[in-house]
């Protein structure tokens, strides 16, 4: 399960502090597993999911009998992936590889690209977001689809968790910090031994559409949650999008 990637160098990476308090802090962050295995048995494998962490999408896709070619920037992401991966008893189905979303290590051309739990909300310059939307567009065949889930926070979601610590799990807390003019969130999450820091920036539904659109895509669905309700405004898009054939 996975290769090493040639020219690909572990270099730190925020989550690597976190990454075997990533699945306690996430473990209530359920809504989109469903919805992501639904997408991958529709497409069949392989699919690649950018930003896939230590699993927790990916790992119910490999139990339904897709595989997965995984690509994350953390070390220490992929590494707790690749052990619970062989504890699930799918590691044959995962290939885990070390890169970036602007340029996903990945030669392969697939039916089915996802990027789970707002990942694309790690690149913080329009130029990251072209690059990694049109690296995204190339790794598909014509037809291919691509889907991933962002947010913009709304105004009371600012006000009532601004600059203060908030116990997300049991023992462990996280602390938002938002820049409403540099739409922003520095993000600290801390655990008795563990913490990092890392920041996030959001977009407005519509020029998400207009970076899919400017990318070769055509938007096919923009839903308001993982059960495909229209988007109707609110913080959370959930896109579908696809090659032309």
């Amino acid at each position: 399960m996975g290769r090493p990637q040639a020219g690909v160098k572990a270099k730190a990476s925020a989550y690597d502090a976190i990454a075997e308090l990533y699945d306690p802090w996430s473990r209530s962050v359920v809504e989109d597993i469903a919805f992501y295995v639904a997408e991958a048995k529709r497409a069949g494998g392989p699919i690649v999911e950018l930003g896939i962490g230590t699993g927790r999408i990916a790992l119910p896709t490999a139990a339904a009998g897709v595989s997965v070619i995984g690509v994350d920037s953390s070390p220490g992401m992929l590494e707790v992936c690749r052990e619970q991966a062989a504890e699930a008893g799918v590691a044959d189905l995962l290939d885990l590889r070390l890169g970036e979303l602007i340029d996903p290590p990945v030669e392969e051309r697939v039916r089915l690209v996802t990027c789970p739990f707002r990942s694309y909300l790690h690149l913080l310059t329009e130029e990251d977001r072209i690059r990694a939307l049109r690296s995204a567009f190339g790794l598909l065949v014509p037809g291919g689809r691509f889907v991933f889930d962002v947010f913009a926070p709304a105004a009371d979601d600012i006000e009532d968790t601004h600059d203060r610590w908030l116990e997300r799990e049991p023992g462990i807390f996280e602390r938002a910090v938002w820049d409403t003019s540099a739409r922003t969130l520095t993000l600290s999450v801390r655990r008795e031994g563990d913490a990092t820091t890392f920041t996030l920036a959001w977009l407005s539904p519509d020029e998400w559409r207009g970076l899919l659109e400017g990318a070769g895509f055509q938007v096919i669905g923009c839903f308001g949650w993982f059960d495909k309700r229209p988007y109707a405004g609110g913080e959370d898009t959930i896109w579908i999008a696809r090659r032309p054939r």
